[in-house]
């Protein structure tokens, strides 16, 4: 038998999506004799710590991305954080190489962090967005142009999304032009199981996640339209590193609110609401089809990709989606009650395949590797 392959799984902290859909390649890769070990801080060590509590875990800083209140001002305050994130991105390759001696990694796994390529090590790189929306074709070129150039420094190149159609993405894992030579389309990829038989106890599961404020700006929104709600709630705020409740039963006795719940909690809650009102991120688009549940769409204001993704899947009919700004609790149910909404069934287990070629590349002497390097 093969030494134990040590792998080293570090995803982006612009929000928890990025920890959540690695979770079924650590669990498959556990079976792959391989030792895993997981670098993130914040809110991503805490929830990945919760589900893996025997893994080791490093410190490896996050590129800390932040919102602005106002749509309008979202472009800017990402350009002007820009020069942090470059520094975020050389300084985790320097840590890496570091990281790589220290620990005697084998291979990389990174979800949308550009720094974490090797020369010598083979790396995989996962992402859904080939083509970065920013709804200025001329812009989007060159951001696609900016991120190729990153994906070609890895091994292989991950697409949580099927090559065919129909697909999750669209045109963002699905660009008309200018495709890496290095992607694989590895299928959607969610920690969730599908059960039957599972009972109706919520008439809604809010599911909230992403960066602040935007956050909050949504939360206190929703709260604000519970207040006379008569009907069963779970309320999942999505901070799995703060403790406690917000509001007690005293603000509506139909409400039950949660910081954040297990795979399995979260798993079990999803099956037993009538219906989710969520973020239209894409981790959380992959566990709803997953698991088959109809969906109300709030995309993040501001971020485009979330308002692509949004629009796209409800001109596919799979969920219902309207705009923060115009968000009206009883109006958005009344209106995804009589949605026909087009339920689909994907082959959830694509991503096992792509990832036995990873670990069998992982002792395959390769003269080729990121030949990046003579380019």
């Amino acid at each position: 038998m093969l030494n134990r392959s040590k792998i080293l799984f570090a995803p982006l902290d612009w929000g928890i999506g990025h920890a959540t859909r690695i979770i079924p390649i650590i669990k498959y890769l556990s079976t792959q004799n391989c030792e895993i070990i997981i670098a993130a801080d914040g809110q991503i060590m805490t929830l990945l710590k919760v589900e893996f509590p025997q893994t080791q875990f490093i410190f490896l800083k996050g590129y800390n991305i932040q919102y602005s209140k106002n749509k309008k001002w979202l472009p800017l305050k990402i350009l002007l954080q820009i020069p942090g994130i470059i520094k975020s991105i050389i300084d985790e390759h320097k840590w890496l190489k570091k990281v790589v001696k220290i620990y005697g990694i084998d291979g990389i796994i990174s979800d949308n962090r550009f720094g974490l390529f090797h020369t010598t090590i083979p790396c995989a790189y996962i992402t859904h967005q080939l083509l970065i929306k920013t709804g200025n074709s001329f812009l989007e070129n060159i951001l696609q142009k900016i991120h190729n150039r990153f994906i070609l420094k890895f091994n292989f190149c991950w697409i949580p999304d099927y090559q065919q159609t129909p697909n999750i993405a669209g045109l963002l894992s699905h660009p008309i032009r200018n495709l890496p030579t290095n992607i694989k389309y590895i299928g959607p990829l969610s920690r969730f199981n599908k059960k039957s038989g599972v009972t109706i106890v919520f008439k809604l599961l809010i599911l909230l996640s992403g960066p602040e404020p935007q956050r909050s700006i949504l939360e206190n929104l929703l709260i604000s339209q519970l207040i006379d709600f008569d009907e069963k709630v779970l309320f999942v705020r999505g901070l799995p590193d703060q403790k406690g409740l917000i509001i007690s039963g005293d603000f509506n006795k139909n409400i039950i609110f949660q910081n954040h719940l297990s795979a399995e909690e979260l798993n079990n809650a999803i099956l037993s609401a009538g219906i989710v009102i969520c973020r239209s991120g894409y981790t959380t688009i992959m566990d709803l089809i997953k698991l088959q549940k109809n969906a109300i769409l709030i995309p993040t204001p501001g971020q485009t990709e979330q308002e692509y993704l949004a629009d796209n899947l409800m001109q596919q009919q799979m969920f219902y989606a309207v705009k923060q700004a115009d968000f009206l609790l009883s109006d958005a149910l009344k209106k995804a009650n009589t949605f026909n909404f087009i339920v689909r069934e994907f082959d959830m287990e694509l991503f096992k395949k792509p990832v036995e070629e990873f670990v069998k590349y992982l002792h395959k002497p390769n003269p080729l590797l990121n030949s990046f390097e003579k380019n």
